[in-house]
């Protein structure tokens, strides 16, 4: 019998190019493949490609040139790019990194068992296709073997909104939501594998309305259906449009035992001119009576959002409102980036902030909001939290796992295991974590 080949995947970006890798490493294993960890080990590289971040296309060029020695030693060893890079790029990765044997876009990987063999025929493979037929159909069928405690499930992709900064629309394209049945099937299978906590994925989840029975499932009816599955403790989802916000799924966080009080909820920018010439479709009052409704349904909820500084012609002023929204909210974690241009988007071609002006607002938002997260975090003091436990930490006896509200939180001594699901008292507040006991330990 002869040995299996080896796949290495690299995986850049969002929590949906995880789940994408993981779905990709499925695929390959119907065609004999099994993963390593090491690209020297490999029979087949992926690069599982994010271009949200400056320069993307770019980084993965010069990753590409790391492996040129490896195939130069290797004839044989298949190099491929997927993901959002790929799709953008498309051909013009092969042309300017010749040793690239196949690309794939973010809609066509399962397909690539087929590419796989075309390689194997002597030639190349592209498909940066948005097929009619669906890749979460022709993957469902998984081995069951034993999963972590966590899982992504992608439940929607694609965005709509067509903001004026992203590249989204263009690389993932419109917004599509799997049936409910289909989810369903796939929680209930990861839950039988040991899975405790599911997080449902989507480009812009909360504009999820799969069809179902009796018509379309908003995610709110998704989140109820997926709370009655016995075994399953934890619901999150991400990432969130402030549109999309629906009546029912606000109700959700008060009603939904299992839905975490943790809710990821980009703003942007708290300037209304900024965010109109965002193409946003929101203002920062909107946005901000928003929160109020949120948290007269769960109080204790933790909010998360983005924040881009230095979108073009943005002034100081403009600034300043994103600041005075930041401490009118309230941020327990942010994520903050420069604005970088995106080829092929509205934003790129208007003026630019200089980068000395984008660094020092940047740096000015992220003190704001470390000093918020930081306030959150220490507030956790003395609160008794769930912690789902999933893995083992630096010390003898440690466990480390994440709280309802998703701060990292350890616990020693306590006879813990991975998976499993403690209320646990806080007791100190770390630069990154969370120190607990046990309740009545």
């Amino acid at each position: 019998m002869a040995a299996p080949k080896k796949l290495y995947i690299r995986t850049y970006g969002c929590q949906m190019n995880v789940y994408d890798s993981e779905r990709m490493a499925e695929a390959m294993g119907g065609a004999g493949y099994v993963e390593t960890d090491r690209p020297e080990d490999a029979d087949m590289i992926l690069l599982n490609t994010c271009h949200i971040r400056e320069k993307a296309a770019e980084k993965v060029y010069s990753e590409l040139g790391r492996f040129r020695a490896l195939k130069a030693d290797r004839p044989d060893l298949k190099i491929g790019v997927a993901g959002c890079v790929a799709q953008a790029e498309g051909e013009e990765i092969m042309r300017r990194q010749p040793l690239v044997d196949l690309v794939v876009g973010p809609q066509s990987y399962h397909r690539l068992p087929q590419m796989e063999a075309r390689l194997r025929e002597g030639g190349k493979a592209l498909d940066t296709d948005f097929p009619p037929d669906d890749k979460f159909d022709t993957l469902r069928q998984r081995p069951r073997t034993r999963r972590g405690p966590t899982a992504f499930l992608t439940v929607q992709e694609g965005c709509d909104k067509f903001c004026a900064f992203c590249v989204v629309p263009y690389t993932r394209g419109a917004e599509m939501s799997r049936p409910p049945a289909r989810v369903l099937e796939e929680a209930r299978d990861l839950v039988a594998r040991g899975v405790r906590e599911i997080t449902l994925l989507g480009q812009n989840v909360n504009a999820y309305h799969g069809a179902g029975e009796g018509g379309d499932w908003g995610l709110a009816r998704l989140i109820r259906a997926l709370a009655r599955i016995d075994g399953l403790a934890r619901i999150r989802f991400t990432t969130s449009h402030p549109n999309d916000m629906s009546d029912d799924l606000i109700a959700a966080h008060g009603d939904c035992e299992k839905l975490m009080p943790y809710l990821h909820l980009p703003v942007q920018s708290g300037s209304d001119r900024i965010l109109k010439r965002m193409n946003r479709k929101h203002t920062a009052e909107g946005y901000l009576r928003l929160i109020e409704r949120i948290r007269a349904a769960r109080p204790d909820i933790l909010i998360s959002g983005d924040f881009i500084v230095g979108f073009p012609e943005e002034t100081e002023a403009d600034f300043e409102a994103t600041l005075d929204l930041i401490e009118a909210v309230g941020y327990g974690q942010a994520f903050s980036f420069k604005y970088s241009p995106r080829p092929g988007t509205p934003a790129a071609e208007r003026p630019q902030v200089p980068e000395e002006v984008k660094s020092d607002r940047l740096q000015r938002l992220q003190a704001l909001l470390t000093r918020q997260q930081r306030a959150a975090q220490d507030a956790m003091v003395g609160q008794t939290v769930g912690v789902l436990f999933e893995k083992p930490g630096r010390l003898p006896g440690q466990m480390v796992g994440k709280s309802d509200h998703l701060h990292a939180v350890h616990v020693t001594g306590a006879g813990l295991a991975v998976g499993d699901l403690a209320t646990v008292e806080i007791v100190e507040s770390g630069p990154n974590s969370l120190g607990g006991r046990i309740r009545g330990a």
